[in-house]
């Protein structure tokens, strides 16, 4: 077990400067060793969270994010932005309800109700038919630097990956770039997977190890980390779903196209699977540099899948 990370004293300051006398602060930090975040509660017993960003780059893309495109989310469906200091990179957030829908155990129909809802709340952030000049543009430089990025990947990656995967994932890069003006734009979470969805709300509680009664119930998703949030093409939000619940899962995939109210386009289809390919290399890339196994794991899986031809 790592150690707690205590919340610095400047950053305690400056959290009850904004919300008033704490009571409580917990370590909510990933098991990572960049991670940095902390569960406050005050002397009202509500709740808040202070993250410190990694790098400048995922605190002024969270920052940008909160404040441009979430709020499109709807009340209680994200977190909402308190305060945040460029200085120390940190941002103070409200609280929602829920706990990530990857550490739960629901029905099917739970399951089912939650991916309608996580495609509903990403079309909401997507905000395609209102995408700004600028934003275009973004979304289509995007995809140039995600393609480059693969040989990148690739070199760090090592002998992890053979020459079979390696001209895979080359030819992914090549016909993502064919597509980059087919691909609807949209203002992309970034980093869309169950971990990062809460889910509450359901009368039998669906705690984590527990299984829930029979019904769909009345649960409600929150969406939460928005470090990677930025202007990308709007299919890249549904990799890594693709490369994980939506496996052998169709009727999770339905539901969350349900959801989002229009299946894939043609372009979005022929995309999904090349760009899982680069997200696999990225994984092989950063995985085992960092210890993280289940990284790892998924950028094999997901090789394994597209050599077979199952992918989708």
């Amino acid at each position: 077990m790592r150690p707690a990370k205590p919340l610095p004293p400047t950053l305690r300051a400056w959290a009850e400067h904004a919300v008033g006398p704490l009571s409580a602060v917990r370590d909510a930090s990933h098991p990572r060793e960049n991670s940095r975040v902390w569960d406050l509660t005050d002397t009202r017993g509500r709740r808040f969270f202070v993250k410190q960003s990694p790098a400048p780059e995922f605190y002024e893309r969270e920052t940008f994010g909160y404040r441009s495109a979430v709020p499109a989310l709807g009340f209680g469906r994200a977190p909402r932005l308190v305060d945040t200091d460029a200085r120390r990179l940190a941002l103070l957030l409200t609280a929602v309800p829920g706990a990530p829908v990857s550490r739960l155990s629901l029905t099917v129909p739970e399951h089912r109700a939650a991916h309608r809802q996580f495609g509903t709340l990403l079309r909401r952030l997507h905000g395609t038919e209102k995408m700004p000049a600028q934003g275009r543009r973004a979304a289509e430089a995007a995809v140039e630097h995600m393609a480059a990025a693969a040989e990148r990947h690739l070199a760090h990656a090592g002998d992890r990956l053979s020459g079979t995967r390696r001209t895979l994932v080359r030819r992914a890069a090549e016909n993502l770039l064919r597509l980059t003006d087919l691909l609807a734009p949209g203002h992309i979470h970034g980093d869309a997977q169950e971990r990062n969805a809460l889910w509450a709300g359901t009368p039998s509680g669906s705690r984590p190890g527990s299984r829930a009664g029979a019904g769909a119930g009345t649960g409600r998703l929150a969406m939460i980390d928005f470090e990677r949030s930025r202007y990308a093409p709007a299919v890249q939000d549904f990799v890594r779903l693709a490369c994980g619940p939506w496996q052998g899962r169709d009727d999770l995939r339905a539901a969350f196209f349900q959801g989002y109210g229009r299946p894939p386009t043609d372009a979005e289809r022929h995309a999904l699977p090349c760009l899982a390919a680069l997200d696999a290399a990225s994984c092989l890339a950063y995985g085992p540099a960092h210890g993280e196994h289940d990284v790892t794991e998924r950028g094999l899986r997901t090789l394994d899948r597209l050599e077979k031809g199952i992918f989708g």
